[in-house]
């Protein structure tokens, strides 16, 4: 493996400007209302600014499957950061109203449907981006990546924004599935990467990792070890906490210098498409303000 550290601050630079683009789907009302016909409950509310919110079972089951129809531990296994009991509730639900092919293609139809309503239906660059994201994404392999390599085994949807939504998804499930493989690697658990995430981002402890349905019981065994360890303490994260969480971000980082080798020159060309696409998505309430730590509630 080839390791420049000079590219690994541009790759979250990369994902920052790739979330709203292809993390859209999770918060498109197009895609709740796919869901609903299916079998699925609506959105169970929205942001002050108006993000819909997904469904729990929804999500999960939506997903998980561009993985195929597999069962709901596998789906837990790939959404690791996620209580997996609540998970395989939710995928099983799924599976007994519709099924991967069918729920894939309402994921599909619904992300490019909010983006033609945003955005439009060519908007500026769309060729270029399409171009540059096929260009980032054309080296990445599958080893160890589940949500990436079902993506990638899917194809590109066939339209012109379906397929720049595609690329766009495929780089950001990358550099999620890196991202477990960093904090596993690390020898966290999920509630506690949670934690030590959510002090990471400056965001109270236990207000974001409860989206993601960890018991008080989960949270309290996940905290006691995180402050034997010497990651956090009254104070918040430790500074030694701080370089543990930091380390994992740039082993997440240099899994991902490739899209940026691949992109070369043509970098800072697509974060500035990508940005003011962003933008966009959030003045249109498809995306929430903050990223996903906008769910967190505040205490």
């Amino acid at each position: 493996m080839t390791i420049d550290k000079h590219l690994e601050p541009l790759t979250r630079r990369l994902a920052t400007a790739l979330e709203p683009v292809a993390g859209q789907v999770y918060f498109a009302a197009e895609c709740h209302q796919n869901y609903e016909k299916l079998g699925f409950a609506p959105s169970p509310g929205a942001l002050d600014n108006g993000v819909q919110l997904p469904d729990g079972p929804a999500y999960f089951t939506s997903r998980g499957s561009v993985m195929g129809q597999v069962p709901g531990e596998v789906v837990a296994a790939a959404f690791a950061v996620f209580n997996p009991e609540t998970v395989v509730r939710g995928v099983h639900f799924g599976w007994g109203v519709t099924d991967a092919a069918t729920i894939c293609a309402a994921r599909t139809d619904g992300a490019t449907a909010q983006l033609a309503r945003i955005l439009g239906e060519e908007p500026e660059g769309l060729a270029r981006v399409t171009e540059l994201l096929s260009r980032a994404t054309a080296p990445l392999r599958p080893e160890g990546r589940p949500l990436y390599a079902g993506l990638s085994n899917l194809g590109l949807p066939g339209t012109p924004l379906g397929d720049m939504w595609r690329l766009a998804d495929l780089a950001r499930e990358y550099r999620g599935d890196s991202h477990t493989a960093a904090w596993i690697s690390s020898g966290f658990k999920g509630p506690e990467i949670g934690l030590l995430s959510e002090l990471y981002w400056g965001l109270p402890l236990r207000s974001y990792v409860r989206t993601r349905a960890w018991s008080s019981a989960d949270l309290d065994v996940a905290e006691a070890h995180m402050r034997e360890h010497a990651l956090i303490d009254d104070g918040g994260l430790t500074e030694f906490g701080r370089t543990v969480r930091e380390n994992i971000e740039v082993a997440t980082d240099r899994q991902c210098t490739v899209m940026v080798r691949s992109l070369g020159d043509d970098f800072d060309e697509l974060l500035r498409l990508l940005t003011a696409w962003g933008d966009a998505i959030r003045a249109g309430a498809g995306y929430p303000p903050k990223g996903p730590q906008s769910l967190a509630p505040r205490r």
